[in-house]
């Protein structure tokens, strides 16, 4: 496979990742969880989207125009983004997931094993079937999708076989919950489930009827009233809470609100002002913080503020998936003078938790493939 150079493929290549890991410290910081310990902390399967990131956009050009812009991102998006931002904090990831055999499989796989550390031993590459594709047009601190997608010919559930043993495993709630997921919780693992946008906007209550299996539940505010017929995100709350132990409802720049059953905790996490740039990926990057921070049996409140820290800090780049923050990014936050000293002492349980290898600059992974067609 040739090189890209300044980040262009050669004619009929793949695009390539630069395979320089922008976390090296990542390693250091897993440690702190589990000294000694090289199994799994998280394991998840589900559909790898190639996402085309264009940014600076004034707004969605209307019917018969066209908008020419200078941003355009590329990385790996759909179940890569949280499974990214869960390696980039140092969590052993693996992950089971169908990639195409085309140029943009390829440079998904590479991104992932080679690059970001994801272990891909549970996934394979389909002879024939096309990546899926996600175009993502990012204005006025928000986005609309638009998504390829050819049904696959073998589902990951097809080819995991006997599931890893993992501290937890990660689902979405969009389909009823796989066998392998239903065997980990048997064998101790923490099923911790999020759910996504559901196009036909019925919400169903089956939904609801799968959380009987769940640990921890991640909705946003949307999502979560929607299947309570609650509404306030309040509401919606007190509704999950008696069927899940865990609870949280995010509410994008209003933050977070949580419950925890098990320990009979209740919390509210306002976001940091932060100006959002991109907020793509930004809820799968505060599931994979909420993860770490419940692996570090940190409490409820202080998981929301990590959440909320990392997905802030991701919203600042163009970038999906590799604008998740590494232990870099945690560390030389608020360096900038930009929240006042008394926000910035709510953040000092995380201080510990810093590698002493963290950079103090994030050598980012560059995610625009410009002439990759």
């Amino acid at each position: 496979m040739g090189h890209a150079e300044n980040g262009v493929a050669p004619p009929g290549r793949a695009p390539e990742p630069l395979l320089r890991d922008p976390c090296a410290e990542r390693g250091a910081a897993g440690h702190l969880l589990h000294p000694g310990n090289g199994g799994l902390d998280v394991f998840l399967a589900g559909t790898v989207f190639m996402d085309m990131i264009f940014t600076g956009l004034p707004g969605l050009p209307p019917p018969g125009t066209e908008l020419v812009t200078d941003g355009l991102g590329s990385a790996p998006g759909g179940i890569a983004n949280i499974a990214v931002a869960m390696s980039r904090l140092g969590l052993n990831v693996g992950l089971a997931a169908a990639f195409g055999d085309d140029m943009f499989g390829s440079y998904l796989w590479r991104t992932l094993s080679e690059q970001e550390g994801v272990g891909l031993d549970h996934s394979r590459r389909l002879p024939g079937w096309p990546t899926p594709v996600t175009v993502s047009l990012a204005y006025d601190s928000d986005r609309s999708m638009v998504t390829y997608h050819r049904p696959m010919p073998a589902l990951p559930e097809e080819f995991i076989g006997r599931p890893p043993a993992a501290r937890t495993c990660f689902l979405d709630l969009d389909r009823p919950i796989p066998t392998w997921a239903e065997s980990m919780r048997r064998d101790g693992s923490t099923v911790v489930a999020d759910v996504g946008w559901d196009p036909t906007e019925t919400w169903s209550t089956d939904v609801l009827d799968r959380l009987g299996l769940v640990d921890v539940f991640l909705p946003n505010s949307i999502e979560a009233m929607a299947y309570t017929r609650t509404s306030t995100p309040e509401l919606a709350l007190d509704a999950l809470a008696e069927r899940v132990p865990v609870v949280v409802v995010k509410r994008g720049a209003q933050g977070a609100i949580a419950v925890d059953a098990i320990t009979g905790e209740r919390a509210a996490a306002p976001a940091l002002p932060i100006e959002a740039l991109d907020p793509t990926g930004a809820g799968d990057v505060f599931g994979a913080a909420f993860v770490y921070g419940t692996l570090a049996d940190w409490p409820l409140l202080e998981r929301l503020r990590f959440a909320n820290l990392c997905a802030g800090l991701s919203v600042r780049h163009h970038s999906g998936s590799l604008g998740s923050p590494c232990w870099g990014d945690i560390a030389a936050f608020g360096e900038a003078g930009e929240l006042p000293e008394e926000i910035l002492r709510e953040y000092a349980f995380i201080v510990p938790y810093i590698p002493e290898a963290a950079p103090e600059s994030v050598a980012r992974a560059e995610p625009t493939v410009r002439g990759a067609w």
